[in-house]
């Protein structure tokens, strides 16, 4: 059984410890076969993603040599397997990933099951999300996207990582941490300032941890930030959490969960 991770760089994981896939061409070869989610990748477009403009002559027995030897590579770090995992169907080339051998599939469904989870779970999310964050090893594929195939594929697993820190933060939040995730949460509003959410979530945090001012500083420099950079206003969540503080909103020295079912 081998373990595929690209939340951070490639790697591939043996029973006896990782193993280097070496040159760019391979490297993109195997990230775009991970990333079709079980489904043939075309010969065509492996050849785009692997050479761009610079594509060779005789493109396709380039193309097939390059399998050949990702197929002899894999073959030799399981060589008790029966069959090879990288196939050849009419529509293309597949490579046969089990469940639970990659790690970007295994977070994703671990996202999913989050969203789904009730508000009284909360500390089981906050659990699982903790620990399918720490899959990341740094950013998808090590940054290093290839084509336009592996960039798409980076900019969806981005966006299930900053849904997964979301959901984190409010199941933290509504098991009342607030000051055990201030660090996290004004890191992750610093580093991603269009978001609303963390935005939300920091002023909560802030005001439930007896710092209402620095609170409505953060709203006000959002707001000015949405104004300079996109020429909107707040959204109505965000408003109303202002609104909140501003009031003193018995919620929002209530119970967390409350707080945030309600305003968030």
């Amino acid at each position: 059984m081998l373990k595929f991770s690209i939340l951070g760089a490639l790697q591939i994981r043996t029973v006896s410890g990782p193993a280097e896939i070496s040159g760019d061409l391979q490297r993109t070869l195997v990230q775009t076969l991970l990333i079709s989610e079980g489904q043939p990748v075309s010969g065509e477009s492996l050849v785009e993603e692997m050479w761009g403009d610079a594509v060779p002559d005789r493109q396709a027995n380039a193309l097939q040599a390059h399998v050949s030897r990702l197929r002899r590579k894999l073959r030799g770090l399981e060589p008790g397997r029966a069959d090879s995992r990288v196939t050849i169907h009419p529509s293309g080339y597949r490579l046969t990933v089990a469940e639970g051998e990659l790690d970007a599939d295994e977070f994703i469904r671990t996202v999913r099951q989050a969203e789904a989870a009730s508000p009284d779970d909360a500390a089981r999310t906050a659990r699982l999300l903790g620990d399918a964050l720490a899959l990341w090893r740094g950013p998808v594929f090590g940054g290093f996207t290839a084509g336009t195939l592996c960039q798409l594929a980076g900019a969806r697993y981005e966006e299930y990582r900053m849904r997964a820190m979301e959901l984190r933060f409010d199941a933290e939040l509504r098991l009342g941490r607030h000051a055990a995730v201030l660090a996290e949460l004004a890191e992750a509003h610093t580093n991603h300032p269009l978001r609303e959410h963390f935005c939300e979530q920091l002023m909560i945090a802030l005001y439930c941890s007896g710092r209402q001012a620095d609170a409505l500083d953060v709203f006000r420099r959002m707001r000015r930030h949405l104004d300079d950079e996109l020429g909107i206003q707040p959204s109505p969540a965000l408003r109303q959490v202002e609104s909140a503080i501003l009031c003193h909103d018995p919620a929002l020295a209530g119970d967390a969960r409350s707080t945030l079912l309600q305003l968030a």
